[in-house]
């Protein structure tokens, strides 16, 4: 039976004050045996549970005195001196902390959580972005998550891609939902604005992979390495934004490859409204962000086995996108 569920918003309040990053500082003298070796080196094996590039770290971030003066990188020990550490906390130690966020929970129960996420929100902890994460706000709402593995998380939007994910709640529903996902059997619809008017209908069938140049960017590709990808696609309305031809399209995945609809519809000449990687440069600025929303989400619920969809509305921005081409807002919803 399929069923869709009202949203219901979960505001936890204001994001929580984080611990103090500075932890107890570390007071040291330096023996004889020392004379003449680097400073980072003697202190990486006085203190073997740092490491000796965290060591560095913080003797060039001014984290380490000699006889209270600031030490240097190449300092050479003399033997008698008094060191002082001030530790810090790396920033990926964070990663896995729960911080408090709202969270729009589309649907809950003792097995998955249907979430909405909002544009502009990273789902897992990476180098750049170790705190502010979905998966940080998942385990202040569910602690219990922290013993799934990645706190449930099974697929990931991009940051500036808004809609719907699924996150399991129990080590057995991550189970069910993954071979789900490796079955092809989850539907994932999106909406995406495209420059230009594709074909009223079609299919992209083609792996993708690392772009051969840039690393930061997917491409479809004939390389070994290369995954297995297909979008169908479905023109669902047009309109005209900066005085260019716009399209609606509903995409559906079979596959859920980073950046997919982005790299194919890119792949047959039609990029997203607003998309700064794979769009043109000169007319990324029109939106804010690439124009991308996963709009539906249907799967076999792993405890019950009853077949379950929910839906989600374009955002606000979307929306008003939609309006500004001369499309109907209600249209995408």
């Amino acid at each position: 039976m399929s069923k869709t569920l009202p949203e219901t918003d979960i505001d936890d309040g204001d994001v929580e004050e984080r611990a103090a990053s500075e932890l107890a500082p570390i007071e040291l003298v330096l023996t004889p045996e020392f004379c003449g070796v680097r400073l980072d080196k003697a202190l990486s094996q006085l203190l073997p549970e740092y490491s000796r590039s965290r060591l560095q770290q913080w003797i060039e971030s001014g984290l380490v005195t000699i006889d209270g003066q600031p030490a240097r990188g190449k300092t050479l020990s003399l033997g008698d001196e008094t060191v002082v550490i001030q530790p810090q906390a790396a920033p990926e130690d964070q990663a896995f902390k729960s911080e408090s966020m709202p969270l729009s929970i589309i649907h809950e129960d003792a097995s998955i959580l249907v979430i909405n996420k909002p544009a502009g929100l990273v789902v897992h902890p990476a180098a750049g972005n170790w705190s502010g994460t979905l998966l940080n706000g998942l385990l202040y709402h569910s602690p219990a998550l922290a013993g799934v593995p990645r706190a449930g998380i099974v697929h990931r939007l991009d940051k500036d891609t808004s809609g719907l994910m699924v996150v399991a709640k129990t080590l057995q529903a991550q189970t069910d939902l993954v071979r789900q996902l490796q079955a092809r059997t989850v539907k994932r619809e999106y909406f995406a604005l495209v420059w230009g008017t594709p074909h009223v209908a079609g299919k992209v069938d083609a792996a993708i992979g690392r772009h051969p140049r840039d690393r930061i960017k997917m491409a479809v590709s004939e390389h070994m390495s290369a995954k297995p990808a297909v979008t169908h696609y479905q023109r669902v309305a047009t309109g005209v934004l900066d005085g260019r031809a716009v399209s609606l399209m509903r995409c559906q995945l079979e596959t859920g490859r980073t950046h997919q609809i982005r790299v194919h519809m890119q792949s047959i000449g039609f990029t997203l409204v607003g998309d700064p990687l794979y769009g043109k440069p000169h007319l990324a600025s029109v939106f804010g962000r690439q124009a991308l929303h996963a709009h539906r989400l249907g799967l076999v619920h792993p405890a019950s086995g009853e077949e379950c969809e929910w839906s989600a509305s374009v955002p606000d921005d979307f929306a008003d996108l939609l309006v500004h081409a001369g499309m109907d807002a209600m249209i995408a919803e």
